[in-house]
């Protein structure tokens, strides 16, 4: 028999060449689907980071609208509270007007003779009256009148002193009395 020889290393080098590309092929083809994953996990990313940052905008938009329309609504409502406190006042006034008029008129009544206001001031019920009487004797007079009034209530003297240019025992005084409001039926 003839001896055959068989050789296998070029058989085993074709193999080797072709498992290489093989794998090459495959490494190529991971990449590749590697790389489309990625650009694709990018794109939905991306797209919903967009989505995102549309909708904050668009909640920003409506936060302002709102901002603006709640600073306009504490405007309305600081309108609202200084009309309603004028309404407050003037109802006040309107309602106190009697009184006020009927207080003034008291006031002539109950004043002694010889007794002269120079000043009437009136704050918060309590009248503040600047003078000048003939003598001291008339301002304790004048005390007195305030005393037994339905209108006024606690006369009190802050200050006197002579003043000659009005009258050789001439006094200018001060006084302060609280505004009492009788009742209904002593109004009228």
């Amino acid at each position: 028999m003839a001896d055959i020889k068989i050789n296998l290393l070029p058989w085993r080098e074709e193999q080797r060449e072709e498992k290489k590309k093989e794998f090459l092929n495959v490494l190529v083809g991971i990449v590749v689907v590697a790389g489309v994953l990625i650009f694709a996990v990018d794109r939905y990313y991306n797209n919903s980071i967009d989505g995102q940052k549309s909708r904050n905008r668009f909640i920003g938009d409506k936060i302002a609208v709102l901002e603006d329309k709640i600073s306009e609504i504490k405007t309305l409502e600081e309108e609202r509270r200084q009309l309603l406190e004028r309404r407050r006042v003037i109802e006040e006034l309107q309602g106190n007007r009697p009184i006020i008029v009927r207080l003034f008129d008291e006031l002539a009544r109950q004043m002694n003779d010889d007794v002269f206001f120079r000043e009437v001031t009136l704050a918060k019920k309590k009248l503040t009256l600047q003078g000048v009487a003939e003598s001291n004797s008339k301002i304790a007079e004048q005390l007195r009148k305030f005393t037994v009034s339905d209108w006024f209530q606690q006369p009190n003297v802050t200050a006197i002193n002579a003043d000659t240019s009005f009258g050789p025992k001439a006094s200018k005084f001060a006084l302060t009395v609280q505004q009492s409001t009788p009742t209904d039926t002593e109004v009228e």
